[in-house]
């Protein structure tokens, strides 16, 4: 889903500006914050009846119909779908890139549409993390692993000690690699370290786009049991994939086909 990214990494394209800003979507700049239900009650994300319409010189194409979904805290859903089912666009209305064209998406509580700018930056700075298809793009090249996680919570506004980074790269097999920079690492490393950087200060949401495509098996599955040790952490993860390992290891499925839902469980 290459033109689905924003920048050529994921730093910039989680700590940067949006594309959905007020030109995009409509809200004034003083527009006020709607606060749909205490956040701590929710579950991370849902989007109600979304659709998103995408429209050329001479047509319409619905890449989304009425697509509603529940994502729970601690838990993993899958997107799954054929190319051009849809899930790319979800992925960037969840990650607060894009705006659906009609429905309503929350994240944590908060109607993401009645935001303004300030407010949807801040909290997609502080509750969202995307993670790319190539795990190297989800990386700063130069920096040693403890430090790209480091610097991951600095950037959300944490600061989190050395034992609370340790304890995290431990769980993900990477507590010999503190030192190591991307380049050092094989690609299941670079991806259970951009794991590591995706979770670091409790987002309510990972959104991973085909994390595995670019792994051999034994990596894939390396990965993949990784983001079943994370639920731990409480947040939720997204990830869309074409691989039925991710479907296999998921806790919820959304699969979409020409935009519509066609299984959600």
């Amino acid at each position: 889903m290459a033109d689905d990214r924003a920048s050529d990494s994921s730093w910039e394209f989680h700590w940067g500006d949006s594309s959905f800003d007020e030109a995009a979507d409509g809200v004034p700049g003083d527009a006020p914050s709607v606060l749909v239900t205490d956040p701590a009650r929710t579950a991370a994300a849902s989007v109600i009846d979304v659709g998103k319409v995408y429209r050329t010189a001479t047509e319409e194409v619905n890449a989304l119909l009425d697509v509603s979904k529940v994502f729970p805290r601690g838990r993993i859903t899958a997107i799954a779908g054929p190319s051009g089912s849809g899930k790319s666009s979800l992925l960037r209305i969840l990650a607060c890139v894009d705006r659906p064209s009609s429905g309503t998406v929350l994240v944590e509580g908060r109607d993401v549409a009645t935001l303004r700018v300030r407010q949807r930056r801040a909290l997609r700075r502080a509750s969202v993390s995307y993670m790319f298809q190539n795990p190297i793009d989800n990386l700063v090249d130069y920096l040693p692993a403890r430090e790209q996680v480091r610097l991951a919570s600095r950037l959300r506004g944490i600061r989190t000690g050395a034992e609370e980074i340790e304890r995290l790269l431990r769980v993900l097999g990477l507590d010999h690699r503190l030192r190591h920079t991307p380049h050092q690492l094989s690609g299941g490393e670079q991806q259970r370290l951009a794991a590591a950087c995706a979770v670091i200060g409790h987002p309510a949401i990972v959104i991973a786009d085909e994390p595995t495509a670019e792994l051999d098996s034994a990596a894939a599955d390396r990965v993949l049991e990784a983001f079943r040790d994370l639920r731990a952490e409480g947040v939720a993860f997204v990830i869309s994939s074409h691989d039925p390992r991710v479907v296999a290891i998921a806790d919820h499925l959304l699969r979409l086909d020409h935009g519509r839902v066609v299984e959600s469980n």
